[in-house]
């Protein structure tokens, strides 16, 4: 029965992120998945791992633009693009990570942070590669052909099918690093490092390995999201954007893994609609939100409802 409880939460996503173009706008519906995925990478480090990264927005942006270039260049089917991407985010998060998880609490964060800063600089000023504050522009997306069975991925509907399999890539692979052995290791030494060291375990070396896992989800986030947009900009490296996930993860619930995507779809939704009635404090209204979630739903809002079920199941 437990087992069977396990999964439900999964069975219950999926049929979420099938139905969802169905019942909102699709592109808002891809920006849902891809914020999504983006804020179970943070949470992957930050909850199970105890590393606060406001440098994440690094490898999502590192990935958007190796994409677009990518596809750009040599014409490559998007999945490739978006791999290619995700792959330059792993490889870029090796040297970061390893001058990095040596630092921990604030000190980590300002580390990639200023990781962050530097790659938007670069991206600024290289402008015959990036494009600088123009960006990439009309960034195409194929499938070994620009209309596969019959199907114009220039449509979001049909593409948000299309990029569905390697968003649930993405999250399966989160999900099974929580619920594996190096899962449990990492909650170990969240909780307490000296001790998970004094069993002998290699605590910068998991912890390294957890941060290039996690860049490379948010990279594979990162990818998507410049498909689905078709275009990049410099938004996707600057600081906010860690940011924002940052906030997807406190509002669902440090560590509890289902609940950033709970909140990324609340947050892209709320935005829709405040761009919508052309409510210009958009960040205010956000903000607001942040801190009433916080004052009232102290595990954030996936923690909560799970630890209410849990009492009363007990009850």
């Amino acid at each position: 029965m437990r087992k069977s409880l396990r999964f439900l939460p999964l069975a219950a996503g999926l049929v979420v992120v099938a139905v969802l173009p169905r019942v909102l706008y699709p592109p808002v519906a891809l920006d849902i998945v891809c914020w999504a995925l983006f804020a179970v990478a943070v949470d992957l480090l930050l909850g199970y791992t105890g590393l606060l990264s406001f440098g994440h927005a690094a490898f999502w942006g590192t990935s958007a633009y190796t994409a677009g270039l990518v596809a750009e260049h040599t014409g490559a089917p998007f999945p490739l693009a978006v791999l290619a991407g995700a792959a330059a985010a792993a490889v870029l998060a090796v040297p970061v990570g390893y001058l990095s998880v040596r630092r921990t609490g604030i000190y980590f964060a300002m580390v990639t942070l200023a990781f962050a800063q530097l790659m938007y600089v670069v991206a600024n000023q290289w402008r015959g590669l990036t494009g600088g504050e123009n960006g990439l522009q009309d960034v195409p997306r194929t499938l070994f052909g620009t209309h596969p069975f019959g199907t114009d991925l220039s449509d979001p509907y049909y593409f948000y099918y299309w990029m569905l399999p390697l968003a649930l890539l993405g999250f399966l692979a989160a999900w099974r690093i929580v619920h594996s052995p190096f899962g449990r290791v990492l909650v170990a030494i969240r909780d307490n490092p000296a001790r998970a060291r004094a069993l002998g375990y290699p605590v910068h070396r998991y912890k390294l390995v957890a941060f290039v896992l996690s860049a490379a989800l948010a990279g594979l986030a990162g990818g998507l999201f410049a498909m689905s947009h078709q275009f990049v900009t410099l938004d996707t490296l600057h600081w906010t954007t860690s940011g924002q996930a940052v906030v997807m993860v406190v509002l669902g619930g440090i560590g509890t893994l289902w609940g950033a995507p709970v909140a990324a779809a609340i947050l892209v939704r709320l935005q829709d609609i405040l761009s919508l009635a052309h409510f210009e404090e958009v960040g205010l209204l956000t903000g607001g939100v942040f801190v009433v979630v916080v004052l009232l739903f102290r595990r954030g809002i996936w923690g909560t409802v799970a630890a209410l079920l849990r009492r009363w199941r007990i009850g």
